[in-house]
């Protein structure tokens, strides 16, 4: 089995969502040369996986460090697979607002944008 390395995993964040996790990490302290943004991948959800997004002090240990410019992302080795290319933005509506994600290794999705199947 191998191992995915930091440049095999691209993760694209909008100009959008880095002002709202900048904003998260501001109210939970977190500086952002030291935190991050964990971008995960969960079994579960209508579709069979579900992301997750958590502000976090500091990677673990065996965590992928993507570089995002305004703070870095961690990324565990089981998600990692799945998030190659994944486009993440954060849009308003009047059904509410929050984290959007745009996966090209989904194969299926369901109506709450918030689960896939691979």
């Amino acid at each position: 089995m191998s191992t995915m390395q930091q440049s095999d995993v691209a993760v694209k964040v909008s100009a959008v969502a880095v002002a709202e996790v900048m904003k998260f990490m501001e109210a939970e302290d977190v500086p952002a040369n030291q935190g991050g943004l964990r971008v995960s991948v969960q079994p579960g959800g209508c579709s069979g996986f579900k992301y997750g997004l958590l502000i976090e002090d500091q990677p673990a240990d065996d965590d992928l460090v993507l570089d995002q410019g305004a703070f870095r992302i961690f990324v565990d080795p089981f998600s990692a697979q799945y998030l190659t290319g994944i486009e993440i933005d954060y849009v308003t509506s009047m059904q509410g607002s929050g984290f959007t994600f745009t996966n090209p290794n989904a194969t299926g999705g369901c109506g709450c944008g918030s689960s896939f199947s691979a």
